[in-house]
């Protein structure tokens, strides 16, 4: 029980990010995974043309 008592304690410390901060870092986020689903798509079809060019060889 000490535990969970504890946990509360530190849990009433915390300070949680305000809407606006929590909009702001979701968006960012967001944005930076899109980025790099984007890129790594791109990657990946860049290298299965190079491997399909090379095994017609």
């Amino acid at each position: 029980m000490q535990f969970f008592r504890n946990v509360a304690s530190e849990m009433r410390k915390t300070s949680w990010p305000k809407r606006k901060e929590l909009t702001r870092y979701t968006i960012t986020v967001l944005v930076t995974v899109s980025f790099l689903t984007l890129f790594l798509w791109a990657v990946d079809l860049g290298l299965s043309f190079v491997v399909r060019e090379v095994l017609k060889l």
